[in-house]
């Protein structure tokens, strides 16, 4: 047999983990505490964006009166200390979905007194975009002093997603909202 001798790569991937309902109203309860991280992780948590989508919008993404958001750019790894600001991840991560009413009005009043062009600027440094890793960085914190699971920060968005088609989403819908290819694929992590 010429198989003999070979071996199965290895699944490089950490497994998927969720936060499951409790641990989903203690995580919201723990983010109404922390002003600065509210919008931006409520956001994350009813969208269920790329770290690098959810960085890189811009304020000319939302349409308020839609309650749309664009998804056009990601920002990525810093290379020597700047921040790559590029393309989706896939060709159908440049999409347009629509936001649950609550994320739309807390977008909506947070615009009023957006001082720059990014949803979620760096906290140091209003005229850039929020950098992946401070978040990554912040999601620990708050799961720590809030007794959770370490996840990680795209567990999120199977957070959102696991949660969705829980609460009867179709794949086909959901697909679009997360930017897969295809709906099988949709259905194939998440059911």
């Amino acid at each position: 047999n010429p198989t003999n001798g070979t071996m199965l790569p290895k699944n490089n991937y950490a497994p998927k983990q969720i936060l499951n309902d409790e641990q989903l109203d203690i995580f919201i309860t723990h983010i109404k505490q922390d002003e600065k991280w509210f919008d931006f992780f409520y956001t994350e948590i009813t969208t269920g964006l790329r770290k690098g989508e959810i960085c890189g919008l811009k304020w000319e993404d939302f349409d308020a009166n839609h309650g749309t958001l664009k998804i056009q750019r990601s920002i990525g790894k810093t290379i020597s200390g700047v921040m790559l600001i590029g393309e989706t991840k896939t060709e159908t991560g440049s999409r347009e979905i629509l936001l649950p009413p609550s994320t739309t009005e807390l977008l909506r009043r947070r615009k009023i007194s957006a001082v720059s062009e990014w949803i979620f600027p760096n906290l140091r440094d209003i005229e850039k975009p929020m950098n992946p890793q401070c978040a990554y960085q912040h999601l620990k914190t708050l799961l720590k002093k809030a007794g959770l699971p370490a996840i990680r920060f795209h567990d999120l968005r199977h957070t959102f997603a696991t949660h969705a088609i829980a609460g009867g989403v179709d794949a086909k819908t959901l697909s679009g909202i997360l930017g897969h290819a295809n709906a099988s694929f949709t259905l194939d992590n998440y059911t």
